[in-house]
């Protein structure tokens, strides 16, 4: 496996100005997140599709960075395509490393998915569908913050580069037969777009049996779950290590207003509550002041039967539809779009998603608006 260890700053600009002209450059990192909120940046690397430097990993090493402009505008550049594999948590990566995502970005999960490949392939299996090579897994629970990485780590990071290369141009290639490249670079600009606007708010929807909870209770999980993710953020140590989902629902139900009624009503670890209990009723105390006025409103309930005949419709005739247009059908659509149309017919409007619009309104929503009721 052909890769160079690049370590200093003086090195990472030396090589991003010889790459001014590139089309193209595939992107990977390796992180560690086991026990914090967010990812710990161990290993960047690129691999340029033309150019001098056509076909070699560089391992950028970034513990040993102290100027990360170079990296920032290379992110940025409007003419090079950054080619990621299921981006997302690369994504996250970048924000928080560098302040900044890479775009424009070709997600190649998302392509093989527009192109019919299969939704959700993960990158040994895209390797193996286009280039028919197996690719060795020994490194995947590796330990990549220690130093010096081994020469079978460094392997390990300069393959999902390499490989990589070879998969874009496939990909690239059928996208451009079938005039798709737009698409998948619009997907890629709705995922940086999601990746910039993560914020602490909103984590209150996924807590399981929020709906059930009138407008009171439902204000004290927003404001629980928002203290939990800036406390968790600030740690940065997972949501769990806080306090986990169970006690933010119970802490809203309940609304405990003493030590004794917290410790009684409350499934709280010992040391969760000698940490936060005075914080959490504190807080408690302070939403229960808020006006009848200000109170969200509930959550939906979930869907009745004839919501969800009128949903399986429609999955139906998106399926339709992926076979006309060659691609996986599970590209098309969010699971929770289905859900957003049927609520829309119903009267609950909500703002329109931006992956709505685009290539998606005419060949997609549209047709699917037509069949809801008025």
């Amino acid at each position: 496996m052909n890769w160079q260890m690049i370590s200093s700053d003086a090195e990472v600009a030396d090589l991003l100005s010889q790459s001014a002209n590139c089309e193209a450059v595939m992107v990977d990192t390796e992180f560690m997140r086991r026990n914090t909120f967010y990812p710990q940046i161990a290993l960047l690397q690129l691999c340029f599709d033309d150019g001098p430097l056509q076909g070699e990993a560089f391992l950028i090493d970034p513990l040993g960075l102290s100027d990360v402009a170079p990296l920032q505008a290379m992110l940025t550049r409007p003419d090079l395509i950054k080619v990621l594999h299921s981006a997302s948590e690369d994504l996250e990566v970048f924000q928080r490393w560098l302040g900044q995502c890479p775009e424009p970005l070709f997600d190649t999960q998302r392509a093989a998915a527009l192109l019919d490949l299969g939704f959700g392939l993960g990158y040994g299996a895209l390797v193996k569908l286009i280039c028919d090579v197996e690719l060795p897994k020994g490194e995947t629970r590796s330990d990549w913050l220690q130093r010096p990485l081994t020469q079978s780590q460094c392997d390990y990071a300069a393959q999902d580069v390499t490989w990589l290369m070879a998969a874009w141009r496939e990909l690239k290639a059928r996208c451009l037969e079938q005039d798709k490249l737009d698409w998948v670079l619009s997907d890629g600009l709705d995922t940086v777009n999601a990746a910039r606007s993560s914020g602490i708010h909103g984590y209150h929807r996924r807590i399981k049996n929020a709906w059930k909870l009138d407008p009171r209770q439902l204000n004290a999980l927003v404001a629980v779950c928002e203290w939990r993710e800036t406390t968790a953020r600030d740690k940065d140590k997972p949501r769990g290590w806080i306090v986990d989902d169970k006690v933010c629902l119970q802490l809203a139900q309940q609304r405990p207003g003493s030590r004794d009624a917290l410790r009684a009503a409350i499934d709280m670890p010992p040391a969760a509550l000698r940490r936060y209990g005075d914080e959490l009723l504190e807080l408690v105390a302070t939403v229960e002041d808020t006006p009848d006025t200000l109170l969200p409103e509930r959550l939906p309930r979930p869907l009745d039967a004839s919501q969800r005949d009128l949903l399986k419709a429609l999955k139906s005739r998106v399926r339709e539809i992926s076979a006309d247009l060659g691609t996986a059908p599970e590209v098309l659509l969010q699971s929770g779009d289905y859900e957003l149309l049927v609520r829309g017919a119903a009267g609950d409007s909500k703002a329109i998603p931006r992956h709505w619009q685009g290539w998606r309104r005419e060949r997609v929503i549209e047709p699917l608006r037509a069949m809801l009721p008025t």
